[in-house]
């Protein structure tokens, strides 16, 4: 599970109070559009749900959630059963910590956020007492290893592990998931993230200009700022968050009163919710399009992560492995000062509404961690049935409607050279780490080449150059190849 860090030194703490600051600082301003479930003019009823267009693993909660309009039906369903009108104020944010200081406010009803930030969230709710409390009510999207969270270099550096940066600067949104990651990563490479390495506190895509700037030698970040950069050609994966092997997820927080003042409005939510989990299972390539759409964000990044078979698993029940996960998050938040109230996790994660709305098959499905959106069909070159998940991958040609299933690394290779062959353009490539089983570009990996494994599983992908290399110092005569040579010899 996640390791406590202990240290907690003046840099640290500064770290820490400026991001409380920015919190408070928030709350103080406002938001664009105030008010929370009162009454408009007009006397429908106002519901404000704060959410983070650009985090792509909260979208059947946020992005994907509000273009499907999946809400607001079932609402008009509410109202007319009720005899009222219901009206939703959709506020988007970068990250989790305006969502809380506008929820403290009363300004914003339900919010999406990852599992630090929802953590702070519970935190100084509790501590403002009762009328403030909040409810964790449901999970969006999770990577059980923690794959959702990365730290990415620019593409030109030299840097080849994290202990490659010590004496330099990493961008990170301290507080967030992506900085946690960091902070665990970089003590098991030796680094002391007080001493040896300059955090600075950025905001994601100012991080990421940072990097593209030169002024920052990493960036560690939440899902999607790693695989976009990646996919532009603007960074290089440095560290894959899995690596630390624990749970990494985003999930919905709701205000106590709202949610005991509007048991219906809130159960409403996590219908629809459910509708856009399953729109997503049915529709992968529809729903990626409709958030890169909303985003800005390329549909193949998004695909990336919200696909068949992506580093995201959406399921909206609330698993043991992700409780325990956030039991263990508690006394590492707090090590880094960032948790600074007591936080008492029994009240705050509250799954009895969503099991209300989900059915008979909650128990089942909260106990299962298989991606109900795996990879399916035939490698038509290969010409045989995708089935292990851990090694299946997919060719995305240009005009077609959905990408090609490929049963593994080598059936990829051998799939995009007979594209090539096609003389057709390939849009994106995807395919598991051989170790970790990480879904990444599969144009992007670093490829290793091992004369020793049988034929079938002679080109192996990894995600980061460190994982190439520990393969190869492992296996005598494997070597680094590149992603065109694996192709033409596949």
């Amino acid at each position: 599970m996640r390791k406590s860090i202990t240290g907690k030194t003046a840099a640290r703490r500064a770290a820490a109070a400026a991001a409380a600051g920015s919190v408070a600082l928030s709350a103080a301003a406002g938001c664009t559009v105030a008010g929370n479930a009162a009454s408009d003019g007009d006397g429908a009823v106002r519901v404000v749900v704060g959410y983070q267009s650009k985090t792509i693993n909260t979208v059947t909660a946020g992005t994907l959630l509000r273009s499907l309009g999946a809400f607001e039906r079932r609402l008009n369903e509410l109202g007319k059963a009720e005899g009222r009108r219901y009206t939703v104020v959709w506020q988007d944010y970068d990250t989790g910590a305006p969502i809380t200081a506008q929820m403290l406010a009363g300004k914003i009803d339900i919010g999406s956020m990852g599992d630090y930030p929802l953590l702070i969230n519970g935190s100084r709710a509790q501590a403002q007492g009762d009328d403030a409390r909040t409810e964790m009510v449901s999970v969006t999207g999770y990577n059980m290893r923690g794959s959702l969270n990365g730290v990415v270099v620019a593409a030109n550096s030299s840097a080849r592990t994290l202990a490659d940066l010590r004496g330099g600067k990493v961008s990170a949104s301290v507080g967030s998931a992506g900085h946690g990651t960091f902070v665990q990563a970089a003590e098991k490479y030796g680094l002391d993230p007080d001493k040896d390495v300059t955090v600075e506190n950025q905001q994601p895509s100012v991080g990421a200009s940072a990097l593209q700037a030169g002024s920052v030698a990493g960036l560690a970040q939440f899902v999607a700022w790693p695989g976009l950069l990646v996919n532009r050609g603007q960074a290089r994966l440095l560290y894959d968050g899995g690596d630390l092997d624990v749970p990494t997820f985003h999930g919905v927080v709701v205000r106590k009163t709202f949610a005991g003042e509007r048991p219906k409005v809130l159960q409403a939510f996590l219908q629809a919710q459910i509708d856009a989990t399953r729109y997503l299972h049915a529709n992968p390539v529809k729903a990626a399009e409709s958030v890169a759409s909303a985003t800005g964000l390329p549909v193949e990044t998004v695909y990336l992560y919200n696909g068949a078979g992506g580093v995201a698993v959406f399921d909206p029940t609330i698993k043991p492995k992700l409780r325990d996960a956030l039991a263990h998050d508690v006394p590492f938040l707090k090590s880094i000062g960032v948790l600074q109230q007591p936080l008492d996790l029994k009240p705050f994660i509250n799954d009895s509404h969503l099991r209300q709305v989900y059915g008979a098959r909650y128990d089942r499905d909260v106990a299962s961690t298989a991606n109900p959106a795996a990879i399916k069909g035939t490698d038509r070159v290969c010409d045989r049935q995708v089935e292990d998940p851990a090694k299946a991958g997919e060719v995305w040609v240009a005009g077609e409607a959905a990408p090609r299933p490929v049963a593994d690394p080598v059936c990829l290779l051998r799939n995009v050279r007979a594209v090539q062959d096609e003389g057709k353009r390939i849009r994106a490539v995807y395919i598991p780490d051989a170790a970790t089983a990480t879904r990444w570009f599969a144009d992007k990996d670093v490829w290793v080449e091992d004369p020793s494994a049988d034929k079938g599983e002679r080109f192996k992908p990894f995600a980061t150059q460190e994982g190439a290399q520990k393969y190869v110092s492992s296996h005598s005569g494997a070597k680094v190849v590149s992603y065109d040579e694996a192709v033409k010899r596949a």
